[in-house]
């Protein structure tokens, strides 16, 4: 039996680590909605890009359309269910990338770090956990985002806010509906947070440790612009696939576009080609460079302020 003072002292170490996470989700939650915000007007300029079918239009078009029909504020289309969507999504897979990460090497003994595969897969692991958790917002965002494409065709807008479309999603599809796509869902996210988190923690380490800038705004800086770019180039294939699965809706007959995430994979490169698959990719990465550029800087610094260690 153990005595008295090292059960104590054990204890209050599972306190420590449980209200650390309870801290670290918060802070997540903080970060992501800074960063979401800042940068939602790409991730709609982006969302709409991959829905067009014409091969000469590009993001500034697209930018420019949105504000002359729909106003400034049409930029901010379909924003509240992002921000929902990621007080899910971003604190379960950082959160749950950290301690994937510290449990293993504290398992191994050896006090280093984990090799940059062995943190992919833990990274991936993470984002998949939590896209599964945040789908139903995904698609409702989604969903809210393609309404631009109606008004801008002088049609009315399917859903009239969040709620209505999470309403109608279920009264029509039923409650499993919530989650369609969600197999592109979770290959995206798989690949994104191999590649940002990965990345993001690997790059920060190699610019800290061959002394190119200390542990401040500027290793952050650079590790998010790599970690972006690698996230995007990854990812924007099964974005493309997920925003197009998540956007189709049943006819009156009850026919849809695509009949699964394959069929929607081979028939957008027979119409449209290859390149198509990386529609919107400069938009993408626009975003998840000043997007990662917002998070990590706001939530490493507010790590510091709570007193916690460097991410």
């Amino acid at each position: 039996m153990k005595p008295s003072g090292e059960e104590e002292e054990e204890e209050g170490g599972q306190f420590r680590a449980h209200k650390n996470t309870h801290v670290k989700l918060m802070l997540t939650s903080l970060s992501a909605m800074a960063a979401e915000t800042s940068t939602f007007p790409i991730d709609l300029t982006k969302t709409r890009l991959q829905l067009e079918s014409r091969s000469r239009t590009n993001a500034f078009r697209v930018a420019t359309e949105i504000v002359r029909e729909q106003g400034p504020l049409g930029l901010y289309k379909g924003l509240s269910p992002a921000i929902i969507r990621h007080l899910f999504y971003t604190p379960i897979r950082i959160v749950a990338y950290e301690n994937l990460r510290n449990a293993v090497v504290s398992s191994n003994g050896d006090g280093g770090s984990l090799s940059l595969s062995a943190k992919a897969l833990a990274g991936g692991f993470s984002g998949v956990i939590a896209q599964v958790v945040a789908s139903p917002a995904d698609l409702v965002k989604v969903r809210m985002q393609a309404d631009g494409c109606l008004v801008s065709q002088g049609l009315q807008p399917r859903y009239s806010g969040p709620l209505d479309a999470l309403n109608k999603i279920v009264r029509t599809v039923g409650f499993g509906g919530l989650w369609k796509g969600v197999f592109p869902n979770v290959q995206r996210a798989f690949l994104v947070n191999m590649g940002e988190l990965a990345c993001y923690d690997d790059a920060k380490r190699f610019v800290i440790q061959n002394q190119i800038a200390n542990d401040n705004i500027y290793a952050h800086t650079l590790a998010s612009i790599m970690s972006g770019l690698s996230a995007t180039t990854l990812s924007c294939p099964a974005d493309v696939v997920k925003t197009r699965m998540m956007n189709q809706a049943a006819g009156k007959e009850g026919k849809i576009i695509y009949n699964s995430s394959y069929d929607c994979l081979v028939t957008t490169v027979r119409i449209e080609g290859l390149r198509a698959l990386w529609k919107g990719f400069f938009p993408t990465w626009a975003r998840l460079g000043p997007w990662q550029f917002v998070f990590w800087v706001s939530y490493e610094k507010l790590r510091q302020i709570a007193g916690l260690s460097s991410f």
